[in-house]
């Protein structure tokens, strides 16, 4: 039946936050428990998964091969028995191979951007999509939405999870949303004018260009009513947080997700920001060292490695996200008792390698944003002439600056190349550019120009 009961989905309760708190939480039940008592659910859950992916074909003939099952799982840290998943492997048995009920069962259908390659769809029960809204509104409370406010999501709305994740949230809080969707940045500014939101939700770079385009029109940015605003979608920088709230005059907070695990909602910041609370009553994460596929220290950087607890539709065992960030488990002062996660230093698949050196184009973005003057609308071309690579970065900078004696200009170059040294550890050549004239995207910016040789790619 469409709407059976699932005894692996545990009801959620009503949630009954109390508004006045500095601190309030949406799920006190789910997003307090005790450590021990949260183990003891994962651990049940764990078993559950193992005998629903039994389903897929994937899994069933990995399991079949290294003799797992539901008795297979005593403890958590049997989860590291079970294989690992990958997008290729999610590319091989597209479109829907991964799916672990019927399809008469399914309620919804999205597919990943594509940013790094075929796009890959993902599928939604009717309880996998209440279980969505569940978690949106998790991290939207904890960043401080209210039932009151009025919100304008300028994602896209369609395949991409981000629009649809954020907009059935905000609903579940009880918000109103303005569902503006991306792109036609002189309209978002025309209806915030108009109606007066208190909170924006697009991806960070989006967030500079209506900045950008207020100013285009004569306004101050700060003049906006929006108050704050929830960024995800791509990496970005403790830097560029401080730059959209300066040009905004918002709180900006962020928040980690990825369609192929559900979509937005697998964590996010609460006010204190001290990281982004894990909700991990749903997922398993692991943070591990991508060559070794080893555990790494606690708080330090590793890949993060997400299972599926809940997930009906389309459950994932181990999936290796590519994404590069830390975990934390000290206590937070809003009173959760979630692991938390830093912000995504990069991925795996976008790092880059020059001369020997890894380097993540969030790395060139934090040294850019140490200079005064500049923006974080930047390109990173890197090529290579000859035998050896070369980067070469440019970056706009504010018209009073690039306006201005070009001695001053010379050492605004130098002092950028500098700072790429010192954050990244590559020398790179720096070409200061008017500001506007780097291409502007509604979606996930594109940073990289790669053209050695090898496949010309754009991330």
């Amino acid at each position: 039946m469409k709407h059976e009961s699932r005894p692996w989905i545990m009801p959620v309760p009503n949630p009954s936050p109390d508004w006045s708190n500095e601190y309030p939480i949406w799920n006190p039940t789910a997003e307090t428990l005790p450590r021990a008592e949260r183990e003891a659910l994962q651990l049940e859950r764990l078993r559950a998964l193992v005998g629903r992916v039994a389903r897929v074909p994937f899994y069933r003939d990995l399991f079949a091969h290294r003799e797992i099952g539901p008795h297979s799982i005593r403890s958590l840290a049997d989860l590291r028995r079970l294989p690992f998943t990958t997008k290729d492997d999610m590319r091989r048995q597209h479109p829907l191979g991964f799916l672990a009920v019927p399809r008469r069962d399914l309620a919804r259908i999205h597919g990943s951007s594509g940013t790094t390659g075929k796009p890959t769809f993902v599928a939604y029960t009717a309880g996998d999509l209440r279980i969505w809204s569940e978690l949106c509104a998790r991290f939207l409370v904890a960043g401080g939405l209210r039932p009151e406010h009025t919100t304008q999501v300028a994602f896209g709305y369609g395949l991409f999870t981000g629009g649809f994740g954020l907009h059935y949230g905000i609903e579940r809080v009880g918000a109103t949303v303005i569902p503006a969707a991306a792109g036609n940045t002189r309209r978002q500014i025309e209806i915030m004018r108009d109606l007066d939101p208190e909170v924006l939700i697009c991806t960070p770079s989006y967030a500079l260009t209506i900045a950008d385009a207020a100013r285009e029109l004569g306004m101050d940015p700060r003049a906006l009513p929006i108050r704050f605003g929830h960024f995800g979608g791509e990496p970005w920088t403790e830097d560029m947080r401080r730059e959209i709230e300066d040009q905004l005059d918002i709180a900006a907070f962020n928040n980690y997700g990825l369609s192929e695990v559900i979509g937005p909602g697998v964590s996010g910041e609460c006010v204190a920001r001290t990281g982004m609370h894990l909700q991990e009553d749903h997922f398993l994460v692991e943070c591990l060292d991508p060559e070794t596929l080893e555990p790494v220290p606690e708080g330090e950087p590793g890949e993060l490695v997400i299972t599926t607890l809940t997930r009906e539709a389309m459950p994932m065992i181990r999936y290796r996200t590519r994404d590069i960030a830390r975990l934390y488990r000290e206590p937070c002062p809003c009173g959760r008792t979630t692991t938390r996660m830093s912000r995504v230093a990069g991925r795996t698949d976008d790092m880059l390698i020059i001369r020997g050196v890894n380097v993540f184009p969030s790395q060139i973005e934090e040294a850019l944003l140490r200079v005064e003057g500049t923006t974080p609308h930047y390109l990173i071309e890197v090529s290579r002439p000859g035998t050896l690579d070369e980067v070469r970065v440019k970056v706009e900078i504010h018209p009073e600056i690039f306006s201005d004696r070009m001695d001053r200009m010379q050492a605004v170059c130098e002092r950028i190349s500098r700072e790429i040294q010192t954050v990244a550890g590559i020398r790179a050549h720096v070409d200061l550019v008017e500001p506007r004239s780097i291409e502007r995207f509604v979606g996930k910016a594109r940073r990289v120009l790669d053209t050695r040789g090898l496949n010309e790619r754009e991330s």
